[in-house]
């Protein structure tokens, strides 16, 4: 499994690049998956469903299934929220993890960035974003550069530059307590 963020500031246009990565990895026969931050108020059940009721009535965790697809609900209950390491390994086998936002932790990132937000570039203040796509080129940007508007060209990128999950794992400064790098792979020594 490897490991690619892409980071911005909102409105840079990271779901719209991801949204179009995503059939070309899978076209050349990867396996993606992706994960997202989210702002503390998301919720992906509704009111007057079972499963709402079931979380409503303090269970911890409700899973959801079908012949489709399923969906784990765990309810922090006032813990802390999972770091990226802990989330990261929860996530199950693929070729490649795509993680939107979380632009302050240390993994490897793609930073996003469309001029008319306004926002300033990230990569000067961030070590650890190691390609750019926008729709400018900062000068004296030391980075590799794809247009926004150039999806094989930021394919390329996400291909060159995602990292190893258990190199991710380290730059995050810690393997989760008691977690293997990989689901049924090597334990933590």
């Amino acid at each position: 499994m490897r490991v690619i963020g892409l980071a911005g500031w909102s409105g840079a246009g990271k779901t719209t690049v991801l949204s179009r990565l995503i059939p070309l990895l899978s076209a050349r026969g990867l396996s993606v998956s992706t994960m997202k931050h989210a702002h503390e108020g998301f919720d992906v059940d509704r009111p007057g469903k079972d499963s709402y009721i079931h979380r409503e009535a303090g269970a911890s965790e409700v899973l959801i299934a079908s012949a489709r697809r399923f969906v784990l609900m765990h309810e922090l209950r006032g813990g802390a929220q999972p770091s990226l390491a802990e989330l990261l390994v929860r996530m199950g086998s693929c070729d490649l993890v795509i993680i939107e936002g979380f632009k302050n932790a240390p993994h490897a990132k793609i930073e996003i960035h469309r001029k008319i937000a306004g926002k300033p570039f990230l990569f000067p203040q961030d070590a650890r974003i190691v390609a750019l796509a926008s729709d400018e080129r900062p000068a004296h940007c030391p980075l590799p550069h794809a247009a926004l508007d150039d999806t094989p060209a930021i394919l390329e990128l996400v291909l060159s530059h995602a990292e190893p999950l258990g190199r991710t794992l380290e730059r995050l400064g810690r393997l989760p307590a008691g977690r293997s790098k990989r689901r049924n792979g090597p334990t933590q020594q």
